[in-house]
């Protein structure tokens, strides 16, 4: 049997019909969501975001600890970088194409048109809304690209998505010469090094497409797959550590975003950032590599990967003022039980679009799309599956 494993190499193992669902990766994208949520819920440094009380004073903890879950975003690319190179392996560049059409845009684009409607219910009732809903910005956002056209967001946490397709792009250049082992080592290999040439450059042009920021975070998702589809070895953990050391070293970066806090409250500290992107590292080793959370086949944790998409689109643009309205009509509520029914009902509402949207306008799309030749046939060439 051909291998694109040099002689020495690791040997993969037995090669099921498709990707292995790995049951603990779905929990932890979960996870990454929650994260994200967290820091929007409990941990804003907007001062009197929930009205008199200020959260750090209403839960202290819980306010400390949220004020870090903005790394699930981290986490998030970390996981994609392990999930979409298991997904597109032995696909061609149109078969890829047409999953990720398929995958991404239903739920994105119902999560935009509630969050229209929302607005526009609010001016019905005028109140005020954040959100600017005129013909040209939902258009432009539909393209799920609306901040390169210089236009505001619709669904806040959708700016993610743009850093996602561009890491799509590069995967499908990859593709386009066919997945080896040798090939996407070289490519992790290279890709480190543009990111601390587009570092040192300062270039807006090359940060576009090296994304220098995280491209740490989705090479150790890589280089975590290589070793589960592979095997270990001394190279692929030196691959890691150096992709590790780099995101940790770039970090900073972020840690400056999140820098402006409200009078009383410390800056985030990079230590704290950097031990939490660890742990999470980890746990994805442990889920995707080897470990105990990598035999889990739990299927509830399937389906909460599932709401994971749909979840994170609308748990702050429609989450947030769905508690605030929620304090505004039960005042004796308080703010933290009205965080917990929005979740929960954000949750439910996640569970909708993934069933009654995500899931049949996916198949549909992805039906739709591979009956079209031109695309069936785009990049259509056999695998090469020995490194040359």
């Amino acid at each position: 049997m051909p291998s694109d494993i040099p002689a020495g190499g690791p040997s993969p193992g037995p090669r099921p019909n498709g990707p292995a669902r790995l049951a603990a990766v779905d929990g932890l994208r979960l996870v990454a969501a929650l994260m994200v949520a967290a820091y929007h819920f409990l941990g804003t440094p907007t001062p009197h975001f929930w009205g008199r009380t200020e959260l750090r004073d209403l839960a202290p903890f819980l306010h400390e600890t949220s004020r870090y879950g903005w790394l699930g975003v981290e986490f998030f690319f970390a996981i994609s970088g392990f999930v979409i190179c298991m997904s597109c392996w032995g696909r061609t560049p149109g078969q890829f194409t047409v999953s990720r059409v398929a995958r991404l845009f239903p739920a994105y684009w119902c999560a935009v048109l509630l969050v229209v409607g929302l607005v526009l219910v609010s001016r019905l009732g005028h109140r005020p809304a954040a959100t600017r809903v005129d013909p040209r910005t939902v258009v432009g956002n539909l393209t799920m690209a609306p901040g390169p056209l210089g236009l505001d967001l619709v669904d806040g946490v959708s700016w993610t998505l743009w850093v996602e397709a561009r890491f799509y792009l590069l995967t499908a250049v990859l593709l386009v010469f066919g997945l080896s082992y040798r090939r996407v080592v070289a490519c992790c290999a290279a890709w480190l090094m543009a990111g601390v040439v587009a570092l040192e450059l300062h270039s807006p042009l090359l940060d576009e497409f090296v994304l220098p920021r995280y491209t740490g975070l989705f090479v150790a998702g890589i280089v975590l797959y290589l070793m589960h589809r592979f095997g270990q070895s001394l190279l692929l953990w030196l691959l890691l550590g150096f992709a590790w050391s780099y995101e940790l070293t770039v970090l900073e970066l972020r840690v400056a975003d999140h820098a402006t806090v409200p009078p009383g409250e410390s800056r985030p500290s990079w230590a704290v950032c950097a031990a939490v992107l660890t742990v999470c590292l980890g746990l994805l080793a442990l889920a995707g590599v080897q470990g105990p959370l990598a035999r889990l086949r739990w299927r509830p944790l399937v389906t909460a990967g599932g709401l994971t998409y749909p979840f994170y689109l609308v748990h702050q643009s429609i989450g947030i003022p769905l508690a605030k309205g929620l304090i505004r009509a039960f005042p004796t509520l308080g703010p933290l039980p009205s965080m917990a029914v929005s979740v929960g009902c954000v949750l439910g509402l996640s569970l909708l679009v993934h069933t009654a949207v995500e899931r049949p306008l996916g198949r549909l799309l992805r039906h739709r799309l591979t009956l079209d030749a031109r695309v069936r046939d785009l990049g259509a060439k056999p695998v090469l599956t020995r490194a040359r």
